[in-house]
C-alpha cells in the first residue's frame, strides 16, 4: 500500500539516461531520407494495404526525425551557439514544420524540404564542433 502511495506518478524519457554527450544529425537525416523514400514508393504504387503500411512507417521514421532534431535544439545547441547563429531557433522551427508537412504528405517534395532544412542543422552542427 505504502510503496503505490510513494511510486512515480509520471514516467518521463530522455534522449538518454546520462548525459551522454554523442549527438549528430545525421540520426535526423536517416530518418527523413527514409521519409522521403517512403513518399517515392507510395507515388509508384496503387495497393491500399501497401500505402497504409507506407503511410504509417513515414509518419513514424518524420516523428523520429523531429524527435533528433529537438534533442539536438534542447540538449546540444547551447547560448553561445545560439549567439553565433541567431537563424538557429527559427531554423530548427522551420525544420520541425518542414517534418510535420513531410509526415503528413505523400509529396516526395516535402520530404526533401525537409532534408533541406536538416542539412543546413547539419552545416551549423559541425562548425561548433570545430570550435
Amino acid at each position: 500500500m505504502l510503496s503505490r502511495l510513494f511510486a512515480p506518478k509520471v514516467t518521463v524519457s530522455a534522449h538518454c539516461d546520462l548525459p551522454c554527450g554523442v549527438y549528430d544529425p545525421a540520426q535526423a537525416r536517416i530518418e527523413a531520407e527514409s521519409v522521403k523514400a517512403i513518399q517515392e514508393k507510395m507515388a509508384g504504387n496503387d495497393d491500399p494495404h501497401f500505402r497504409a503500411r507506407a503511410a504509417h512507417i513515414k509518419e513514424q521514421r518524420a516523428e523520429l526525425a523531429k524527435h533528433h532534431v529537438s534533442v539536438l535544439w534542447s540538449d546540444y545547441f547551447k547560448p553561445p551557439h545560439f549567439e553565433k547563429y541567431p537563424e538557429l531557433h527559427q531554423l530548427v522551427n522551420d525544420t520541425l514544420k518542414a517534418l510535420s508537412a513531410a509526415k503528413a504528405s505523400t509529396d516526395p517534395a516535402t520530404g526533401q524540404k525537409a532534408l533541406d532544412y536538416i542539412a543546413q542543422i547539419d552545416k551549423i552542427f559541425w562548425e561548433t564542433k570545430k570550435a
